[in-house]
């Protein structure tokens, strides 16, 4: 197997295509001359992608969650291009910040059907034809993956198990010459991460307990480049900033330490306290009883 990735004349399906990176990936995807397939909810936004790139991509309205819809999806690629060689699983969502204790648990099942069962069904129709062009996947997680904290469970979960899937799925295609790798982004500058940590004060808190440089962000574009250079190489994993680099590899000695930390600063503790506070003000039916 080489170890390069023709992306140019390559056939690459993008999910989550129609904003934030998934869109910036379809930009640098065509810049690099890749034939395109993208998908996301957003009628309005594939249409808007589809006439930046002046038509030169085919898109199709589809729900990660319903695998049907994403078996039509490669379908329609093998129709239109005969072929399809890579696959970036980029959808992803997450809730407003809540505790497990409060989070709607419709809330978590939808993050967990998007960002992980939504990966296998954006996947596994097309991995007969990855195998046979030797092609490459990128499974799109989240430093969030590694990264301890509270408020968002249900993403952190999704990331994590969304990881491992990468992990087995490039083990599993190795035999057969074809490559996966997992993408892992800190704070990338979108519309799902300003609503998250700017727009909702709680949110905001929550961002604000990560120090500099971990809190730094990068734009769409830099997440873009990243993950295509990665396809270019076949990398295994990349990772922006390079910062979570290094957290990455000693995740195993620093996260109990840092666990043991942050479970002892009052601001963490009050934060919980506010979090849970305001999602049982949320539900008037519910009643909170706590210990003395």
């Amino acid at each position: 197997m080489s170890r390069r990735w023709p992306v140019a004349g390559s056939v690459v399906l993008v999910t989550g295509a129609a904003q934030g990176v998934g869109r910036a990936l379809a930009h640098e995807l065509h810049a690099r001359g890749a034939r395109l397939v993208l998908t996301d909810l957003d009628d309005d936004g594939l249409a808007a992608v589809a006439a930046e790139l002046r038509g030169d991509a085919l898109t199709v309205p589809a729900d990660v969650r319903d695998r049907d819809a994403m078996a039509s999806v490669v379908d329609r690629a093998l129709a239109r291009f005969g072929r399809l060689d890579g696959i970036v699983a980029n959808a992803g969502i997450t809730p407003p910040p809540a505790t497990i204790r409060r989070i709607d648990p419709a809330d978590f099942d939808r993050v967990i059907d998007v960002n992980l069962t939504g990966v296998l069904n954006t996947v596994h129709p097309g991995l007969d034809e990855v195998i046979r062009n030797r092609g490459h996947v990128v499974v799109v997680a989240s430093a969030a993956a590694f990264c301890p904290g509270m408020g968002g469970s249900a993403y952190m979960a999704s990331k994590a198990a969304a990881e491992q899937f990468g992990r087995a799925l490039a083990l599993e295609l190795a035999p057969y010459g074809a490559s996966a790798g997992v993408a892992y982004f800190g704070f990338v500058d979108t519309a799902l991460a300003r609503a998250t940590l700017d727009l909702d004060p709680l949110g905001a808190r929550v961002g604000a307990l990560l120090p500099w440089p971990f809190a730094r962000r990068v734009s769409a574009e830099h997440a873009a480049r990243v993950v295509v250079r990665g396809l270019d190489r076949r990398a295994a994993r990349t990772v922006t900033p390079r910062v979570w680099w290094g957290y990455s590899l000693a995740r195993g000695i620093l996260n109990p330490v840092i666990d043991a930390v942050v479970r002892r600063r009052r601001s963490v503790l009050t934060l919980v306290r506010d979090l849970d506070a305001r999602s049982a003000a949320a539900k008037p039916g519910s009643h909170e009883q706590e210990s003395a």
